[in-house]
């Protein structure tokens, strides 16, 4: 009954008819009736931007325009599946060689990971540090070593060994926070008084964020607890009580995620999020990206692999113990 009382809500917020001047003035956001600006709507934020700066292109902040010209396209040739030589696959985007177990599962038909640079032409959606990557600690490395490991090995003594995103409980890019990813880069934001609701299409996961002031539980869960608050026109959700790591590279249970929604013309919203955690990072770090709107709809995921693959995985890890030689 509540979530219907919820989408009743939120339909008599999106469907009041905007007037001509709200949506041609980017200094004024539209409003939804109880005053605060309205972020509602479908967006894409699919770009070929990365979140951390190649070392390729260390020291360099943002591209001229030839530069990101020649980088666009040099990219999506490098990323283009089609192009993939099936038997020496393509390390430099994540696939091994067949010799190494490379499996091409999926053609370029399936992906959309976007082609663009975002509109200023930077080298990293990460702002800060300037050196636009992520600023690991020695111990976050090592894990991020052990899970690569353990996720190109098979391995596994049970699903709880396993990666978050084997067993479809989060997202690769949906997060939070959000970034770019191969395919699935749509969100879809709704509001009612006192609650936002942002609905990912990437494994179908929906938060709703209390704005009415309310503390944080100390549930963990998944995707954190988060509690929103407005400042100015600006939404901002804080996010903490992970259960396990976080789709974000080292990350631990301890991540505290701060991310800013700000209405910045009738097409976009200027997206930024903030990671602190004091077991993955030498310092906090931020990021900024745009939230274009799309006509839509977003569609449900799908995700099978914690349904088949794992069964699969782990069935084929015992396989693999069984051939190993008894110890003497």
């Amino acid at each position: 009954m509540r979530n219907r009382l919820l989408v009743i809500a939120w339909l008599t917020v999106v469907l009041t008819p905007l007037t001509a001047a709200a949506q041609g003035k980017a200094s004024t956001p539209p409003r939804t009736p109880d005053g605060k600006p309205n972020l509602a709507g479908i967006y894409s934020f699919s770009t070929i931007t990365p979140l951390q700066r190649p070392s390729t292109l260390a020291g360099k902040a943002a591209l001229s325009d030839e530069e990101a010209a020649e980088f666009e396209a040099a990219e999506n040739t490098r990323l283009n599946r089609d192009l993939f030589d099936p038997v020496k696959g393509q390390p430099s985007a994540g696939y091994a060689p067949r010799a190494e177990g490379g499996v091409l599962s999926y053609n370029e038909f399936w992906y959309e990971r976007g082609s663009r640079l975002t509109r200023d032409r930077r080298t990293s959606l990460i702002v800060d540090p300037p050196s636009g990557t992520i600023p690991l600690t020695d111990a976050a490395r090592r894990r991020i070593a052990e899970r690569t490991q353990l996720s190109n090995s098979g391995a596994g003594d049970s699903y709880e060994d396993r990666p978050l995103a084997d067993r479809c409980l989060i997202g690769f890019n949906s997060g939070p926070p959000m970034t770019p990813g191969a395919y699935n880069n749509n969100v879809q934001i709704m509001q009612v008084p006192g609650q936002v609701v942002i609905i990912n299409e990437m494994v179908h996961n929906a938060r709703i964020i209390p704005t009415d002031g309310r503390p944080h539980t100390k549930l963990r869960q998944w995707s954190g607890d988060s509690r929103g608050r407005w400042e100015g026109d600006t939404l901002v959700v804080e996010t903490i009580n992970f259960r396990r790591e976080t789709s974000l590279q080292g990350s631990t249970a301890d991540t505290t995620l701060v991310e800013r929604f700000t209405r910045i013309d009738p097409d976009t919203i200027k997206y930024e999020f903030t990671v602190s955690d004091p077991h993955s990072y030498t310092q906090p770090w931020s990021a900024m990206l745009p939230l274009s709107k799309i006509p839509g709809p977003i569609f449900e995921y799908g995700c099978h692999e914690g349904n088949y693959a794992l069964p699969n995985i782990l069935a084929g890890a015992r396989a693999q113990e069984r051939e190993q030689p008894a110890p003497r």
